[in-house]
């Protein structure tokens, strides 16, 4: 229970952070630092006790990778949707709930640029946190924090820059983006991200 406490905790300021800056729009560069920056303070926060996923995407690639066990998987993606959904109650009370035109983003880019940063987040996270050869370092959190900074100000003027099926559903709840584009583009592309990342470590690291 310590480990899906974590898990709630460390999605819900992700989700809430990316809720109160996305809502009414923070100028220029404010939103990618806030985000970056919760995360990976919520990583270090909490890597040490469920190792800081706060990401279905993240969790099965490390299901993939070997470092969790399917009841843990399967514990840590209610946990992070749990986390996630109380941040949408959080911010529709702190921002106050209103009517909001979704943006619909093109399908195609949007469904390539979910899955390459997906693919590249959950890519650093395995050998940034989880490989032998990086066992006990002090910059893994920096590492997986900076990943979203840098694929927020890429990409995210083409598909909102979630990389994480939690946060798309807090966009989603919220009324930032339409219901339909969940199932049909961030989902598939943010688990394809983790999968694929998850098959290119244990290729890159048979012995681990």
């Amino acid at each position: 229970m310590r480990k899906y406490l974590t898990e709630l905790i460390g999605t819900f300021f992700l989700v809430l952070t990316v809720g109160c800056t996305a809502i009414k729009p923070m100028p220029g560069v404010i939103p990618p630092l806030a985000i970056g920056s919760i995360l990976m303070v919520m990583i270090f926060a909490g890597g040490h006790i469920s190792g800081a996923h706060y990401n279905p995407a993240v969790t099965l690639g490390v299901w993939i990778r070997g470092r969790c066990s399917l009841r843990d998987a399967l514990f840590y993606v209610v946990a992070q949707l749990g986390g996630a959904l109380l941040a949408v109650s959080a911010v529709s009370f702190l921002r106050g709930v209103e009517t909001r035109t979704p943006v619909a983003p093109a399908w195609a880019p949007a469904f390539l640029a979910e899955f390459l940063f997906t693919f590249a987040l959950v890519y650093v996270v395995l050998n940034a946190a989880t490989a032998r050869e990086t066992e006990g370092n002090s910059f893994y959190g920096l590492a997986i924090g900076m990943t979203v900074l840098a694929g927020a100000f890429a990409v995210g003027n083409i598909s909102g820059a979630a990389f994480n099926p939690a946060v798309a559903i807090g966009v989603i709840g919220l009324g930032i983006l339409p219901p339909g584009t969940f199932f049909f583009l961030y989902l598939p592309a943010e688990l394809l991200g983790g999968v694929i990342a998850g098959i290119v470590f244990r290729y890159l690291h048979p012995e681990d």
